[in-house]
């Protein structure tokens, strides 16, 4: 093999294990550049006065691309950090060390596609790039459908492809990585880099940490360890503590791991200790993932418009009152105050929660779905463009109202909400979901922006269950 100096671009796949763009890298050359590159414009502040990715998504962000760069460490390699654009950063480091080939993840979504194409447009003819698709848990090229094709519902898609698809087997971690020689390597940026605020204990507070070794760590613990994934159908819609749900979901989006792995996780896990209705949820939503990945494709800009896809007229309201008041999680409404509290301070919440807190937005408030989905985008540690964007346009258009008083008391959430909302710490029936009802209110609690009529029912079954 000719000596092929290649340059790695680290972006959404922080991981060494099934990333097959690593492996063609270190198989195509005789030594390779990894370079991971924290793009100011993502932490920058949007029209709506927040940051586009805020302080949670950074800190997990960066404590996967440092477990990234010791394992890298760890193979005799390395990964140069670096602060700036990749369209200006690339090509420089392309000059200066001689590049042959550029390696990097297939991207799909419109601004990050805008920047591959910027890079591009830099580089010389000479120099041979490789985008591969690593996304998903079906590759690209092998799901029964041009992206034009998609199915418009998750079920046509999946039952056509998991029939006619095969999942891909997973690559391994290479033996040895050979890698350029240089005396700096780049130093992780700190917060207050890109004009975040940072509180003594903030960091502390992420709901979970960041990393590859973690995210196979939490996928043997929710598997082998404990067999937890055997019970996952009837805890999923719970929202206090670690365990009724995987919490993969963080480590897919910055690809800590990969969906294949989940995949023959479960499947391992199915032949060797239960196979249920459990496992198939869990692999079902997987493969949902999939499909508002190639949805959005198919669906394009559209899916980040208030009319969306379906190009729907609807007369928000859009109260800025009302936004700020749901964003810092004082609507006096508990269900939906101590979800979004949590979002705040964690960087995570359920996923019973993102469905309320975003009907609630939609449907009561009457505030642009578009207005949330960038709200979530800005907090969710693990936040992914495709699913952000497409679940918000479903709980718009397509999805039935959910009645956050009547959720509330269905999914017992009562320690939820002390947990959340010491304000509400005191009260020691079933009232707490339903404080408006306090005879001579007098909490610190905000009273309601309003109480609708259509929550009679459920105050009704509440106050019965106080008699």
């Amino acid at each position: 093999m000719a000596k092929e100096k290649g340059l790695l671009w680290f972006k959404n796949d922080l991981r060494l294990l099934d990333n097959e763009t690593l492996c063609r890298a270190v198989n195509s050359c005789t030594s390779i550049l990894p370079v991971y590159i924290f793009d100011p414009r993502l932490f920058a502040n949007t029209a709506y006065n927040f940051p586009k990715a805020g302080l949670n998504r950074f800190e997990f962000l960066k404590q996967t691309v440092d477990v990234l760069r010791t394992n890298l460490q760890s193979l005799g390699a390395n990964l140069l950090v670096e602060i700036g654009h990749p369209e200006e950063l690339i090509p420089e480091l392309i000059k200066k060390y001689n590049i042959t080939k550029l390696f990097a993840e297939q991207e799909y979504a419109s601004e990050e596609l805008k920047i591959v194409d910027a890079v591009k447009q830099q580089l010389s003819e000479e120099i041979t790039c490789y985008f591969i698709w690593g996304k998903t848990l079906y590759h690209i090229d092998d799901i029964p459908y041009s992206i034009d094709k998609i199915p418009l519902t998750s079920k046509a898609f999946r039952i056509n492809t998991t029939k006619k698809a095969e999942v891909r087997e997973t690559f391994d971690i290479p033996k040895k990585i050979e890698i350029l020689s240089l005396n700096d390597w780049g130093t992780l940026p700190e917060a207050t880099q890109f004009n975040f605020e940072v509180l003594d204990d903030q960091k502390e507070n992420l709901y979970v940490k960041g990393g590859e070794d973690l995210a196979l760590e939490r996928l043997n613990y929710y598997t082998v360890e404990t067999e937890l994934l055997t019970s996952y159908k009837w805890t999923r819609n719970k929202s206090l503590g670690l365990d009724y749900s995987s919490k993969l979901s963080p480590y897919l989006a910055v690809g800590a791991i990969s969906p294949r792995t989940i995949y023959y996780a479960v499947k391992a896990y199915e032949k060797n200790i239960k196979k249920n209705i459990s496992t198939w949820w869990l692999i079902f939503e997987v493969v949902w993932r999939d499909f508002f990945t190639f949805k959005g494709m198919r669906m394009g800009n559209s899916i980040f418009k208030t009319e969306g896809y379906k190009n729907k007229e609807v007369p928000f309201e859009n109260n800025t009152e009302y936004f700020e008041r749901w964003c810092a999680g004082t609507t006096g409404i508990p269900f939906i105050d101590a979800h979004m509290r949590q979002l705040n301070e964690t960087g995570y919440m359920s996923n019973r929660g993102r469905v309320n807190c975003a009907s609630y937005f939609v449907h009561d408030l009457k505030i642009d779905w578009t207005w949330g989905a960038a709200y979530f985008e800005s907090k969710l540690i693990d936040y992914d463009v495709s699913s952000n964007w497409m679940n918000w346009h479903m709980q718009a258009y397509e999805i039935w109202y959910t009645n956050p008083v009547n959720q509330s008391i269905k999914y017992k959430v009562a320690d939820y909400i002390k947990k959340w909302i010491p304000e509400l710490a005191a009260v020691d029936n079933e009232l707490i979901h339903i404080p408006w009802k306090i005879e001579e209110y007098k909490l610190k609690y905000p009273k309601p922006i309003e109480v609708y009529s259509k929550w009679a029912r459920a105050e009704t079954k509440i106050l019965k269950l106080l008699d």
